[in-house]
């Protein structure tokens, strides 16, 4: 620095003859006053200004220069000289855009640096050289003026100017007892694009549009900005708000043209938050913990209630198994005329027989043993092509299997959770992190009007909300824990009801489920950390799984013996989020990938729905043509006959109708938000598989109990509020980040949750409340004989 400062008078010395600059003007200058002159090559005007500067207050000096001259050989230079800081710009200013563009500006404001000052009241001068190259005159206006409202006020609004060749920028000071607020831009018009900085006190300030990202916090913005700053990152307790209009509308999704003259006019914002961190806090705990005490309730009431009813329908068991001979399994299978009738033959098993074999070691069974018997397999083609079947028909297999079985589905999942979140989690810190140290606000898409940090995380808000799904998956868990405790306790006192009655109890998909929705709490807070397009995938993931698993489970109600095993069914998940990548990465308007994606989709569709039809009692091999039109030609030439199974042809041929729809909306329209369109398949498939299933049970007799009716009306009126402010689009990340900012909107809860935060309240309440509904909903059945209830 010493070097530096002894090196610049001698050079100024050298150059000075060199210019020519033999005159040397100095006068006096006043603040509000234009002075009209003109500078050549041969002499050079010196302003000198003098203004009092107070430690208390701080007054902002704005220079405006305008060139008059039309045809300048040379620019003008002006240099500030003051105490603390140089300021130097020429006129005509040149600004760069896109592919080195140039600009041209002729008229250039700009507010000079104010140092600090350690005395009560300090008389400081400024100089303002100009000069020039040019031999000819060159005409300009000059003008210093006070900037009044220099410092910003909290809550207070006003408007301020601003073009390329004119940034403004403003001072907050924090109040005492303030610790962060929120500083906001909006403008009247989209365009032109602009930049919003945080800057800290000191000189230079950055405030062109090739400079403004070099320090501090920045975002661009189109009609509105908002950044939220924090009083621990600026030891002065001040900083300068910066805005800067760009060159070129490109950086915020416009076309590429420039705004030369428009003076789009800006009302800027501070807003101070209270200590609302502790409230949201409180309430985000409170309103997921009342459902713990409210499910408390909901089982000591339910559990008194249920043991009545149990003991009632063991002695009636009991009391038809003495008097009428008859028994509780249904193990034989009927002939092909009685199958076809409707009428049932069952073997003898008494109550004791079953004991024993559930005391044989659960390593003396697989669950291959069934299948791989000759005969069995011969068995299952006659019971599963029943005309009429019943629950007991596909729950032949041994309980301890298929438990066994139903585990994996929990155990498969809980390590796809720890092998996917662990990255997940080191790469939104890495996002975070970078964020904090560049600067650049533009790489997350938070909604900025209502972003409260909270340390190193931006908005504090949108992850917190996601705390219900945690809780509420945890409270699932534990209510599973609960019936498959009660369940395992019948069985070792050998209660028929648990036994031969009621849809067969198996957990594992339970215990998955729950699972699932604590980590969508967790994915979806690490995407809240830093929302952007790459990592859109961690809030949609789980997503796809639960929706997945749900279809699952209602199929497995039924359907004990032949449901998916959880490799296959992991592997198909798997695949869907395979296709989630690729649409995000490649679906955008790309014509080829919505062929093949349809192409496949329709496919998917027609195999499973013959794997449906058939309860997977059919081959895909080179004999599959012929069998198809052997079908053909005995089934709708040679005699017109209808489907022997109406209610499964009724649901598939519902279900082909949706997804051809779907599949030819999605190759039609070719909707940006693949990952959504892809989550809007599955959870129209569910929702159709839902409807068919409460409509077929209540078609066949079957009754809903009272909980599982209020958990059904609450779920519904619960996913319609929820949906209503999933649809409100805070931010999107399908546009550019100033685009994005003009979706944002203020906090309308407590001043501290947005609309997305009531989205996930509402949605993790709505997907508990839809567990509750896949377990209650077949509780009247829990009491009725195995063989009395129907397959559909």
């Amino acid at each position: 620095m010493f070097g530096v400062g002894k090196f610049c008078p001698v050079l100024l010395v050298l150059m000075l003859p060199a210019c020519g600059a033999s005159v040397v003007i100095q006068r006096d200058a006043q603040f509000d006053v234009t002075y009209d002159d003109t500078v050549t090559s041969d002499n050079q005007t010196i302003y000198s200004y003098n203004h009092t500067v107070s430690r208390n207050k701080t007054e902002g000096v704005r220079v405006s220069v305008e060139l008059l001259s039309e045809s300048a050989q040379s620019p003008v230079l002006f240099v500030v000289r003051q105490k603390q800081a140089v300021l130097s710009f020429q006129v005509p200013l040149i600004l760069r855009g896109l592919y080195q563009r140039k600009y041209q500006y002729t008229q250039v404001g700009r507010t000079l640096c104010q140092p600090p000052t350690k005395a009560l009241a300090e008389t400081q001068f400024f100089y303002l050289d100009v000069s020039t190259l040019s031999s000819a005159g060159v005409h300009y206006q000059l003008r210093v003026s006070r900037v009044d409202s220099f410092t910003l006020q909290t809550d207070k609004k006003f408007s301020f100017n601003a073009t390329p060749s004119q940034p403004q920028f403003f001072k907050y000071m924090f109040p005492d007892g303030v610790d962060t607020v929120i500083v906001k831009v909006n403008s009247q018009k989209n365009f032109p694009c602009s930049v919003m900085s945080i800057q800290d006190i000191q000189c230079p300030v950055y405030d062109l549009d090739n400079n403004v990202a070099f320090i501090g916090m920045y975002q661009t913005m189109t009609t509105t900005a908002a950044i939220t700053v924090q009083r621990k990152d600026f030891p002065s307790n001040s900083f300068y708000v910066v805005v800067v209009v760009k060159t070129e509308d490109e950086a915020c999704g416009g076309p590429l043209r420039f705004y030369p003259v428009t003076l789009p006019s800006f009302v800027h914002s501070v807003c101070s938050l209270a200590e609302v961190y502790v409230m949201g806090m409180l309430f985000c705990l409170g309103i997921f913990m009342s459902f713990y005490l409210l499910t408390f309730l909901v089982a000591c009431v339910e559990n008194k209630r249920y043991g009545t009813v149990f003991e009632d329908a063991a002695l009636n068991l009991k009391h038809d198994a003495t008097d009428n001979g008859s028994t509780l399994s249904s193990e034989a299978v009927t002939d092909s005329l009685a199958s076809t009738d409707g009428n049932y033959g069952y073997m003898d098993r008494s109550l004791e027989s079953v004991a024993r074999s559930r005391q044989e070691s659960l390593s003396s069974v697989e669950e291959d043993d069934y299948d791989t018997l000759v005969d069995i397999d011969s068995d299952k083609n006659i019971v599963r092509t029943k005309k009429f079947l019943c629950v007991s028909d596909l729950a032949r297999k041994d309980k301890r299997i298929l438990s066994k079985k139903y585990q994996i589905y929990f155990w498969n999942i809980a390590t796809i959770a720890v092998f996917y979140a662990l990255p997940v989690i080191q790469l939104v810190i890495t996002y975070q992190t970078v964020v904090n140290v560049t600067g650049n606000q533009d790489i997350c898409y938070y909604n900025f009007l209502c972003a409260h940090p909270l340390g190193a995380l931006s908005s504090f808000n949108n992850i917190l909300s996601n705390l219900g799904y945690v809780l509420l998956g945890l409270l699932f868990l534990l209510i599973i824990l609960q019936r498959d405790i009660l369940h395992n306790r019948a069985l070792e006192r050998n209660e028929s009801t648990a036994v031969e009655c009621g849809i067969p109890k198996h957990f594992g998909l339970y215990y998955a489920m729950g699972t699932a929705l604590m980590m969508e709490g967790l994915l979806s807070a690490c995407y809240h950390v830093c929302p952007n397009y790459t990592n859109f995938q961690f809030d949609t993931s789980f997503m796809y799984m639960i929706a997945g698993l749900c279809m699952l489970k209602l199929y497995q109600k039924r359907h004990p013996d032949i449901n998916a095993s959880a490799y296959s069914a992991y592997a198909c998940l798997a695949a869907v989020i395979f296709f989630s990548v690729l649409g995000v990465v490649f679906g955008k308007g790309n014509t080829v990938f919505w062929i093949v994606f349809s192409v496949i989709h329709i496919l998917a569709t027609l195999l499973l729905s013959t794997q449906l039809y058939y309860m997977g009692r059919w081959r895909l091999d080179s004999g599959i043509l012929r069998r198809m039109l052997n079908v053909i030609y005995t089934d709708c030439i040679r005699q017109c006959s209808g489907p022997m199974y109406i209610d499964r042809m009724v649901l598939l041929v519902m279900g082909n109708i949706v997804n051809w729809s779907l599949a030819a909306y999605g190759l039609i329209k070719r909707p940006n938000d693949f990952a959504s369109y892809l989550l809007a398949i599955a959870i129209c498939n569910l929702l159709l598989y839902f409807a068919f299933y409460i409509i077929m049970k209540l078609r066949s007799g079957e009754r809903i109990q009272c909980l599982a009716l209020v958990c059904i009306l609450f779920t519904a009126v619960v996913w319609g509020f929820a949906l209503f402010f999933f649809l409100q689009g805070l931010s999107t990340w399908q546009k550019t980040p100033a685009e994005s900012r003009e979706h944002n909107r203020e906090c309308i809860l407590l001043s501290f949750f947005d609309d997305h935060d009531i989205w996930h309240f509402l949605s993790s309440i709505a997907m508990f409340g839809s567990f509750l509904v896949l377990l209650t909903m077949d509780d009247d059945l829990d009491t009725v004989q195995r063989d009395k209830i129907y397959v559909f």
